[in-house]
């Protein structure tokens, strides 16, 4: 029953994910975490942050996570687990897929019509509320602590966001060295 609901809910999630993978982080949070209660918060952010260093599309390296985690945390064993991961990530996949096939060969055609440049220009708002979602969604306490209980972690984790904010919008820093530099922060201050 698992499998299938992780089907379900990937393959959704993939038909309607528009914006890449960062757009889909707010959608897989919501059902993987809220909806289905496969997963804590936490155990999301951890996901979040190891799909981004992993090579491949944030977006499909979550779904593999989110898979075998919700599987392990069902009491599965390793190979049910990746059975899991495999479910999800050809589920998120498999819209796409379908989609690309059927379409390519009418969007190079029609891509220059007024009909489609409209639907195109309706998506881009959509796209850019949900990629600001995904960031709200990840303001939590579980990632940043909380002044009350924790407020060195709580300033700390602040100061690494806005840093990191700075170094590759204004700065142009290659996020993969603010990845490290942050992960390397993280290592010296919150240990």
């Amino acid at each position: 029953m698992l499998y299938l609901s992780l089907f379900i809910t990937f393959f959704e999630i993939g038909l309607f994910g528009f914006g890449g993978g960062y757009g889909m982080l707010s959608l897989i949070q919501t059902e993987v975490v809220h909806n289905h209660h496969w997963i804590t918060t936490g155990e999301f952010t951890d996901i979040v942050a190891v799909s981004q260093m992993t090579p491949g599309p944030v977006g499909i390296n979550s779904a593999t996570y989110c898979g075998y985690t919700a599987a392990h945390n069902a009491g599965y064993g390793e190979m049910m687990s990746i059975l899991g991961s495999a479910t999800a990530t050809i589920a998120l996949i498999l819209p796409s897929l379908i989609l690309m096939i059927l379409i390519a060969r009418m969007f190079q055609k029609y891509v220059n019509t007024l009909p489609v440049q409209s639907v195109l220009k309706g998506l881009r708002p959509a796209v850019v509320g949900l990629l600001g979602a995904a960031t709200l969604l990840l303001l939590t306490p579980d990632n940043f602590g909380s002044i009350a209980t924790s407020p060195w972690q709580f300033w700390i984790s602040s100061f690494l966001f806005a840093a990191t904010f700075i170094g590759t919008y204004w700065m142009k820093i290659n996020p993969i060295r603010m990845i490290l530099y942050a992960a390397f922060a993280g290592m010296v201050l919150l240990y």
